[in-house]
């Protein structure tokens, strides 16, 4: 199965519970962009109540607690047996971060709408502002489905495999870090942010450029991957992007927020 779906494909799917996820990470909340329109039958999925832990010493944004990610899911109508389509408008960011954690929770039919909802308007399909009744899900949620790293086993990692920072390059390098208190990187990660896995229409690249960019960044068959980021949402896209090249790789979830949060783990910089 695709890991992603086009306007023209979900125009024509049915039985499906389709999830807005849209956010800004340093704006105002999504529900304000969900109630000034969205995809028919949409319904909104809030970053930060619905698909992360409160912010902490784990990270701003840490696995949600199992027997609250299941309550939120069956609260958006989220069944097991029913397909997933989740959608932003910022380049499938908070898209893929839903859809890792889904998959992190056991949920195995989960597709991202290619190119959000800038995609869907473009393609004249209709957007709407009326909220749906939502009928409960039965979803349960089932740790484990995707792999994660801690700390030391990040760390680990970007000395035996490859330990990919999804952030901007400079904050990478540790020439600005708007939000974390200290700058730069885990020792031994490759710098690979997500904007360079997605064209200038704001769709992912297709498996066999995805697939010669981690190449080029050290990632290959059977070569150990795992990503991070700031919070654990865009390196998210790296993993989906890795997984649509064929590559799997696991995700340190606190990334960056939890690493600079212990003044006594090392800090690389340029």
């Amino acid at each position: 199965m695709s890991l992603l779906i086009t306007p023209q494909e979900l125009a024509e799917l049915d039985g499906v519970t389709l999830l807005d996820t849209r956010n800004r990470l340093m704006g105002p909340p999504g529900i304000g962009f969900y109630r000034e329109g969205h995809l028919p039958g949409a319904v909104f999925c809030d970053l930060d109540a619905d698909l992360a832990a409160p912010p902490g010493a784990a990270g701003r944004h840490p696995l949600p607690d199992t027997a609250a990610f299941q309550a939120a899911m069956r609260a958006l109508g989220v069944s097991d047996g029913r397909p997933v389509v989740v959608y932003d408008d910022t380049g499938n960011t908070i898209a893929a971060r839903a859809w890792w954690t889904l998959r992190y929770y056991g949920h195995t039919d989960v597709r991202v709408l290619d190119g959000g909802l800038n995609a869907w308007s473009a393609a004249g399909l209709p957007v709407v502002k009326d909220e749906p009744e939502v009928t409960p899900g039965d979803f349960t949620a089932r740790p484990g489905g995707m792999p994660i790293l801690d700390a030391d086993e990040a760390l680990k990692l970007a000395a035996e495999g490859v330990l990919l920072d999804a952030r901007s390059g400079e904050r990478y390098r540790g020439e600005v870090e708007p939000i974390d208190p200290v700058a730069g990187h885990v020792p031994g990660a490759v710098s690979a942010p997500t904007t360079e896995n997605i064209g200038p229409d704001g769709t992912f690249l297709p498996a066999e450029r995805l697939r010669a960019r981690f190449a080029g960044l050290g990632v290959g068959e059977g070569v150990p991957a795992g990503a991070y980021c700031g919070s654990g949402v865009t390196a998210a896209h790296e993993v989906l992007a890795l997984a649509i090249a064929g590559l799997p790789a696991a995700l340190y979830v606190g990334s960056w927020s939890n690493w600079s949060a212990d003044p006594s783990r090392p800090v690389a910089t340029g």
